[in-house]
């Protein structure tokens, strides 16, 4: 019995170590085969076992003399310039350059082709971060990698995590070499939460100590956005928008591996670039002005796996207003800020929302595309893409337009590309981007725009005269409209812009639209010198005055401006009886203004008080009126135009006084040969003087009121 069982248990060992020995073999096949494997890939790739070496080098192996360190970097390095580095790639050179496992030598070089071809892992950006701190890292080293990181801001797959050691970051704020890079990050950063009072604190330490620097102000700026009760600091709303645009290594060879790649690239801080052909040229050549994609921001993997991520729903998922309704609160904006433009959707997410941080990224993505593509283009290459540049300008006016209010970017560089604008590129899109900005301080209001358009204007053509004139009458219009939208019942103080904090006096604006008024009364004026009194131009000058007369009835600004005589004696003696009517009804519209304003001065305390001057002024222009087209004493002593008799009667006019009276005036003398016609058909002879008799003259007004002349129909019964 024991015989057998020994035997039993000896077979059973023995088919045990048998089959052992087969999944042995079957394994070192399996081994075998893969490793064969390993070896074709790496024979046909040899970038595999390049980042293999970088990954696996231990810390302190020689850098001089290392011939597999050259090799291997070469390798990368031609890879990334030729179509960028994976993810996994763009983790194992970044942790080998942060770590200095090979001393600080090769980080520069290895920073440099640290070239994404698709997105950018966020931990290994984080890791990098967190290397910062170990203070071996030299300042330059440190500063090249802040600048790599804000040019592939937008290539990383998230921000959360990077948000999540926003105060492990703003502690290198107090290194006085990277603080303008680091700002910069922070900038990108920043949301509601991360605005604390200590940090406020901080950065006005810095500003005290490093005086009012710009890259300060833009943090401070933004945190006086989210938190106004945390800084008092006055910031100017004429700042200039964006932070500098520091040379970047990375720029052009990002630009050629994404065309290579066949896909555009996605950072908002290297807008529509294009490689230099001239390296050694201060400017840039023109670039393309296609507006970004709109694209999702967040890796969708990458969201479901952080755990510090929330469901955020991209914009460019929603197709209805129902559902940006439905989500409005867990928006995702997308990669690059320039795309809103090209979306209604996105629009009407920034009109409900007013969302602060997406307006301050839009207004730095659009800031930095209107400086780069018009201001630094030169030698006449703008005219050459002159498509792109007016679909981009139209794109431009039809987003301000539905949001009511310009950018405050776009405000920047008109005033800066005023003087250099030769007046005919691009002119109805950059008069109307002109006629879109807010209201400017009377103190700054003839540098910035006063003294480029007179230049323009008096060395332009004639129909530049009749845009710039329609300009300012549109830019008049919605100062007046956002008075009157803005201005509190109980104090003086207007919102000039329902995104900003800043505030302007009743007073600063009243001084603002009177400047304004003056100056289009000086062009104006002098136009119609050097243009003969044209007709066309004084069509525009006087749609303006239309909106002139009516400031105080209209839009409630307590306001009153006559126009100079340059304007009323040209549109009184214009052969363009439209012209003499619209006079008519202006000047209606002035009495009106002026009557309704001094009852309720009487009556109101409140009431803004009307100078003497101008009650003279209009009168004058009222006793003109009526002594020239009724009265018929036209040049007689006392009246507005006096010439001397010796002149008069060299003219050899006969009875010169009656010369533009409502008969014989060059603009209406038709009229009143067609009325004498139909009034006395019999008649051979045509006696105009016969008009002027009392019932004739009634007549006469009737036919002239049935002509369509309404201007005349309401003024006359006004006297």
């Amino acid at each position: 019995m024991a015989a057998k069982q020994n035997a039993s248990g000896s077979a059973e060992s023995d088919q045990s170590s048998l089959a052992e020995q087969q999944t042995s073999r079957s394994f070192n096949r399996s081994v075998r085969v893969a490793e064969k494997e390993r070896r074709k890939t790496e024979a046909e790739d040899p970038f595999v076992p390049a980042l293999k070496y970088f990954s696996d080098v231990e810390a302190g192996t020689p850098l001089h003399g290392n011939d597999e360190f050259e090799r291997n970097l070469v390798l990368v390095e031609k890879v990334a310039y030729a179509r960028g580095l994976s993810p996994e790639a763009i983790s194992i050179m970044l942790e080998f350059a942060m770590s200095l496992r090979m001393g600080t030598s090769p980080c520069v070089r290895i920073l440099k082709c640290l070239i994404p071809a698709t997105v950018v892992p966020q931990e290994a950006v984080v890791r990098a971060v967190v290397w910062l701190g170990v203070g071996k890292i030299p300042i330059s080293t440190q500063i090249l990698f802040i600048k790599w990181v804000l040019t592939v801001f937008d290539m990383i797959d998230s921000k959360e995590q990077l948000r999540a050691v926003y105060g492990f970051i703003f502690s290198f704020v107090t290194e006085e070499n990277l603080c303008p890079f680091i700002c910069h990050l922070l900038y990108l950063l920043t949301r509601k939460e991360s605005v604390r009072v200590f940090r406020v604190r901080k950065l006005l330490e810095l500003q005290s100590k490093l005086g009012r620097q710009p890259f300060l102000l833009h943090l401070l700026s933004l945190y006086k956005v989210f938190c106004p009760e945390l800084v008092t600091l006055s910031i100017s709303s004429r700042m200039r928008s964006g932070f500098r645009n520091h040379n970047s290594p990375w720029k052009s060879s990002l630009i050629a591996v994404q065309k290579r790649n066949g896909s555009l690239l996605a950072s908002s801080d290297s807008l529509p670039l294009t490689i230099k052909d001239k390296p050694n040229s201060r400017k840039r050549k023109y670039g393309h002005l296609e507006l970004p994609v709109l694209n999702s921001l967040v890796n969708k993997q990458a969201q479901a796996e952080s755990p510090f991520s929330r469901k955020l729903v991209p914009l460019v998922q929603l197709s209805s207003f129902t559902q940006l309704l439905e989500n409005i609160h867990r928006i995702e904006l997308p990669a690059q800020m320039g795309s809103l433009l090209g979306s209604s959707l996105a629009l009407q997410y920034l009109d409900c929302v007013q969302d602060e941080s997406a307006l301050l990224r839009l207004n730095f993505w659009l800031g930095y595309a209107l400086h780069e593509e018009f201001l630094f283009c030169g030698d006449g290459r703008a005219s050459q893409n002159s498509e792109e540049a007016l679909q981009f300008l139209d794109k431009l006016l039809s987003t301000q337009h539905f949001l009511q209010e310009a950018f405050s970017s776009s405000e920047a560089f008109l005033y800066k590309f005023l003087s250099v604008w030769d007046g005919s590129l691009l002119r109805p899109q950059i008069l109307s981007l002109l006629s879109n900005i807010p209201v400017v301080p009377s103190s700054q209001i003839g540098r910035l725009l006063f003294e480029p358009l007179m230049q323009l204007f008096f060395t332009s053509s004639l129909f530049f005269k009749c845009g710039l004139m329609e300009c300012l009458n549109n830019m008049l219009l919605k100062w007046l409209t956002w008075h009157s939208v803005y201005a509190l019942e109980d104090d003086l103080d207007i919102s000039l812009n329902s995104h900003t904090s800043i505030n302007m006096t009743l007073s600063g604006f009243k001084d603002s639209v009177m400047e304004l008024v003056h100056f289009v009364g000086r062009l104006a004026s002098v136009g119609l010198q050097l243009e003969g009194s044209h007709s066309l131009l004084l069509s525009f000058i006087l749609d303006f005055y239309e909106t002139v007369c009516d400031t105080f009835l209209k839009y409630g600004l307590p306001l009153v401006v006559m126009p100079p005589p340059g304007v009323f004696y040209p549109a009184l003696f214009s052969p363009d009886p439209i012209s003499v009517d619209r006079l008519a009804f202006i000047m209606y519209r002035y009495k009106v203004n002026l009557t309704s304003a001094k009852s309720q001065e009487k009556v109101t305390e409140q009431a803004f008080h009307i100078s003497r001057q101008t009650f003279r002024e209009f009168n004058n222009y009222v006793v003109i009126m009526v002594n020239c087209l009724w009265n018929s004493k036209m040049f007689h002593p006392g009246m507005g135009v006096q010439l001397g008799e010796e002149l008069l009667l060299k003219s050899n006019v006969p009875q010169y006084s009656t010369s533009f009276d409502l008969v014989h005036h060059p603009a209406f003398l038709s009229y009143a040969v067609d009325f004498h016609l139909r009034c006395w058909p019999g008649r051979k002879d045509v006696d105009l003087d016969s008009i002027k008799h009392s019932k004739p003259w009634s007549w006469y007004l009737e036919y002239l009121y049935s002509q369509g002349y309404d201007g005349l129909k309401q003024f006359v019964p006004a006297l």
